[in-house]
């Protein structure tokens, strides 16, 4: 696993509301969106920020929500569902926690989760309509 993070996704309440602060408050460019699902903000050279509603992504990255934990992923976008599956076991044979086998996901991607050993979710996904370079930079 090549050490990157590509995307920081926060779980929100309403994607409306979280727009409303980030692109109109704040300024910050929507990159892509799906209304009341997901927006995507570039947040720098490569790095994405995504605000996607919580209930979607809790039952994805199967958080349990009364343990207190917020969800909030952080990502690691590869090339294949083969390196989905690759990465996946390494993170495996490093001590993770498997808390979400890869899968083919509704919105036409791959993904996984793992826990860390402080239950931090990480998504290994490899989404279809997006590039990622050989250097790891990923273009939405």
């Amino acid at each position: 696993m090549q050490p990157r993070v590509d995307f920081i996704s926060l779980g929100v309440r309403d994607v409306a509301i979280s727009r409303r602060f980030y692109v109109e408050g704040l300024g910050w460019p929507v990159h892509r969106e799906h209304e009341d699902d997901v927006v995507f903000i570039q947040a720098n050279h490569g790095l994405i920020l995504s605000l996607w509603n919580v209930a979607q992504m809790e039952e994805e990255a199967a958080v349990d929500p009364p343990s207190g934990v917020p969800c909030i992923t952080l990502s690691h976008n590869v090339t294949s569902p083969d390196d989905v599956d690759r990465t996946m076991a390494q993170a495996k044979a490093a001590g993770a926690l498997i808390v979400s086998t890869p899968r083919k996901q509704p919105w036409g991607g791959y993904t996984g989760y793992f826990a860390d050993p402080d239950g931090f979710r990480w998504e290994v996904a490899f989404n279809p309509t997006w590039t990622v370079a050989d250097d790891g930079g990923v273009t939405v």
